[in-house]
């Protein structure tokens, strides 16, 4: 199957898959430089220590940046990307 912005060639379902799962996960994994894509560059969840270990889900994303919009309570953004994490790690 074609996925157009995954691939030159085609993939299984399967890859496509653990693609979009990569991807929507590191919206919520520090990068090379420490920082989250979810949290806006000044946001306390970057740097503060109290608060950099708390993780917020917001109802919707930038699609270019990944950084978070609307509310920032439980969604089902929540359980998606918790049920993706214990998938991934096989639990």
């Amino acid at each position: 199957m074609s996925a157009p912005g995954l691939a030159t060639h085609e993939l299984t379902l399967k890859e496509i898959n653990s693609h979009l799962t990569e991807r929507l996960i590191n919206l919520f994994r520090r990068n090379a430089n420490g920082i989250i894509p979810a949290y806006p560059i000044d946001s306390p969840l970057q740097h503060d220590p109290y608060w950099q270990d708390q993780l917020l889900f917001h109802e919707y994303f930038h699609a270019e940046t990944g950084q978070g919009l609307g509310a920032s309570h439980q969604t089902g953004w929540t359980a998606l990307v918790s049920m993706l994490l214990l998938k991934q790690l096989g639990n």
